[in-house]
């Protein structure tokens, strides 16, 4: 299995927060190091590239930085390496993990709640959301304990949601009954419809037409437009609609309607980090026509697929790095 190795020094009788900021950076980065001082990361494209930017900054403290790619360790095997980032992994999630059994204690041992206590233990779960996202993102190797982790906090989070009702009944139809059809939604689509046009063109049809208008056509298909076979439906968002209707069982659908729900809905039934971020980025782009929108929208959401979906990692992990060099793009 291929690595990187980065080893770097830097003057000893110089400022302490160079070396701060390295030794940070490198634990950020979920780097082990296994012997001294020499640092180990999967020779993944976006660990080569943090590890190449990190070089240039010691560099520039006057220090000197070595990286390079091995394909293997004499008297160090793969499963000796994937060990150590797992204990380490394992060591943030169970920091996590403590954390989040405090927070379930403590609304579980209130007698009397308010909706002040929620909102304090719905900020404390949504920094916990984050914590195991970033713990995520340098989990190379799949602890297990992460997903217990995410299944504690899902637990959580569903405790804390507010009170809700019976979800209304999603008319089941297929993806073939819909293959052909037009499509029309209203002008200056937001999350909704813009998750909603990128489920149509990933699962249903990538030519689809999809008209955006006021005025729908008797043969056109009309989605989050108030009537129709696709809009809101009880709390239930469209793109939610859209998904149960055509039984799309996908762990990263059910991530992303999450998001979807929070941005458009505003209830707080979801603790998701994204949402802040992304809301941003849909903001920047409330000036452009409606067919740009849609561009970057089935952008921004076939990216949000490929992050949540359980292969991805995997998928990089098996990806290897085919620049021959080590300098920063």
């Amino acid at each position: 299995m291929p690595w990187v190795v980065f080893s770097y020094s830097l003057p000893s009788g110089g400022r302490s927060s160079p070396r701060v900021a390295a030794w940070r950076r490198l634990r950020a980065l979920g780097a082990v190091s296994p012997k001294g001082s020499v640092h180990v990361l999967p020779a993944r494209e976006e660990c080569v590239e943090a590890l190449q930017w990190l070089a240039q900054e010691v560099e520039q403290a006057k220090g000197e930085a070595l990286l390079m790619r091995v394909e293997r360790f004499e008297g160090l095997s793969d499963a000796q390496l994937i060990a150590l980032f797992q204990e380490a992994r394992n060591a943030d999630y169970a920091a996590l993990n403590e954390r989040a059994a405090d927070l379930e204690k403590s609304f579980a041992s209130s007698r009397k709640r308010d909706l002040r206590d929620d909102a304090q233990w719905r900020d404390v779960l949504a920094r916990l959301r984050r914590e195991h996202g970033e713990i995520a993102r340098i989990d190379f190797f799949n602890s297990p304990l992460g997903a217990q982790v995410a299944a504690r906090l899902a637990r959580i989070e569903e405790a804390l949601a507010p009170a809700r009702g019976e979800e209304a009944p999603v008319a089941h139809t297929t993806l073939s009954a819909y293959r052909n059809k037009q499509w029309v939604t209203r002008p200056s689509p937001h999350v909704d419809r813009l998750a909603c046009a990128w489920l149509i063109r990933r699962f249903i049809n990538p030519r689809a037409v999809i008209r955006y208008s006021t005025a729908p056509q008797l043969d056109e298909a009309a989605f989050d437009m108030g009537r129709g076979p696709f809009s809101h439906q009880g709390n239930l968002c469209t793109f939610e609609v859209m998904v149960k209707a055509f039984g799309l069982h996908d762990p990263a659908l059910a991530a992303m309607a999450e998001i979807v729900h929070e941005i458009d809905l505003r209830d707080d039934r979801y603790a998701r980090p994204e949402v802040p971020g992304i809301e941003a980025v849909l903001r920047g782009w409330m000036s452009r026509a409606d067919a740009d929108r849609e561009v970057h929208g089935i952008a921004l959401f076939e990216g949000l697929h490929a992050a949540f979906s359980p292969t991805t990692s995997q998928a990089r992990g098996r990806r290897r790095q085919k620049r021959s060099g080590f300098r920063p793009k």
